[in-house]
């Protein structure tokens, strides 16, 4: 079973919803659309029910606000060392899963 079936990700997905590209414009609005789903004002997609929940809905809102002091404020040398190894790390694991 390949890795796009194992995360229910396969063919039929992908080409009834396409994937935007991803860059910050996105990234933002779909922290946004998860904070709007989680506090109920939109129903998730993947079930098409709208609830309620205040502690995901918080989450995605704090998340909203780490960008923007981070962008406002830049990254400590300790945050700059943490993204960079994390980035790479998960690259090499995608390159390894995908390599096959």
């Amino acid at each position: 079973m390949s890795d796009d079936k194992k995360c229910g990700c396969g063919s039929e997905y992908t080409k009834d919803m396409p994937i935007p590209e991803v860059n910050f414009s996105t990234f933002v609005m779909s922290l946004s659309s998860s904070a709007m789903v989680h506090l109920g004002e939109a129903a998730d997609p993947s079930t098409g029910k709208i609830e309620y929940s205040p502690v995901l809905a918080k989450q995605s809102i704090d998340v909203l606000a780490v960008l923007e002091d981070k962008i406002k404020n830049g990254m400590t040398e300790d945050e700059e060392r943490l993204l960079c190894e994390m980035l790479y790390n998960l690259r090499m694991k995608y390159v390894q899963k995908t390599k096959s």
